[in-house]
C-alpha cells in the first residue's frame, strides 16, 4: 500500500484569470500526482478588503503588463483565455459593487453584480454536487474569461452550468440556495480560511505535507508546489494530457 495522497487546496474566484490558469494545471496534475485536490470556491473581494490589497487592473501599468502576459500565457499553457474587451469594468465590478444586489422580478432571486453569485453558485454545487465542481467552474471561466459573456445574471449562470452537464432542474434548484444562509455562510467560512492561510489575492494553493501547511500564490508556483509534494514537475502540460478546452 503507497503513501496516503496529500491534500491540496485550490482557493479560486471565477473572477480571477491566474485561478483559472492554475486551476486548469492543478486538474491536469490531479490524476498524476498523488494528491487529493479540493477545490475551494472563495470571494476575492472579501480578500481583498481583508489584506487591503488592490485588483492590479486598477493601476494602469499593471493592468496592461496583465493583457500581454494573459495574452502570452494563453499559448504557453493552452488555455484559451482572452482579456476581456472592457476589463476595467470588469475589475470595478470586484472592488467597487461586490455588496450591492438586485432583485430580479422574474425570479425572485438575488443577483448580485461581481462574481458573487457565482461563487455562491458553485459553493452550492460544492455542498451538495461535488463531483460537478471542476466542470461548473471552468464554464464560468470560460463565460467571463474567454467568450467575454456575463456571468452575474441568473440565465448567465443557468446556462453556464447546463454547458457543464447539469440538467436545467438540477441547475434551477441550486441556483435557487444561493441566497440561503447555508451557502453565504459556507462561502464566508472558506474565504476567511483563505485570509488564515495569510491570502492577499487569488488563487492561492495550500499544500499540506508531512505535517506542515504551505500557502503558495498565484499561478506560477507550480514546479515549488510539486517540490514539497516531493513530486515530478513535467511542465504546465504534463504528458499523456489533453489539454485542449
Amino acid at each position: 500500500m503507497g503513501p496516503l495522497p496529500r491534500t491540496v487546496e485550490l482557493f479560486y474566484d471565477v473572477l480571477s484569470p491566474y485561478s483559472w490558469l492554475g486551476f486548469e494545471i492543478l486538474c491536469r496534475y490531479q490524476n498524476i500526482w498523488n494528491i487529493n485536490l479540493q477545490l475551494r470556491p472563495s470571494l476575492i473581494t472579501g480578500i481583498m478588503k481583508d489584506s487591503g490589497n488592490k485588483p492590479p487592473g486598477l493601476l494602469p501599468r499593471k493592468g496592461l503588463y496583465m493583457a500581454n502576459d494573459l495574452k502570452l500565457l494563453r499559448h504557453h499553457l493552452q488555455i484559451p483565455i482572452h482579456f476581456p474587451k472592457d476589463f476595467l469594468s470588469v475589475m470595478l465590478e470586484k472592488v467597487l459593487h461586490q455588496e450591492s444586489s438586485k432583485r430580479s422580478p422574474a425570479s425572485g432571486c438575488l443577483c448580485p453584480t461581481g462574481s458573487l453569485s457565482a461563487m455562491r453558485f458553485l459553493t452550492a454545487v460544492n455542498l451538495e454536487h461535488p463531483e460537478m465542481l471542476e466542470k461548473a467552474s471552468r464554464e464560468l471561466w470560460m463565460r467571463v474569461w474567454s467568450r467575454n459573456e456575463d456571468i452575474t445574471e441568473p440565465q448567465s449562470i443557468l446556462a453556464a452550468a447546463e454547458k457543464a452537464g447539469m440538467s436545467a432542474e438540477q441547475a434551477q434548484g441550486l441556483l435557487e440556495k444561493i441566497a440561503t444562509p447555508k451557502v453565504k455562510n459556507q462561502l464566508k467560512e472558506t474565504t476567511e480560511a483563505a485570509c488564515r492561510y495569510g491570502a492577499f489575492g487569488l488563487p492561492i494553493t495550500v499544500a499540506h505535507v508531512d505535517g506542515q501547511t504551505h500557502m503558495l500564490f498565484g499561478s506560477d508556483r507550480m514546479e515549488l508546489l510539486a517540490h514539497l509534494l516531493g513530486e515530478k514537475w513535467m511542465g504546465p502540460i504534463p504528458p499523456a494530457v489533453n489539454a485542449r478546452l
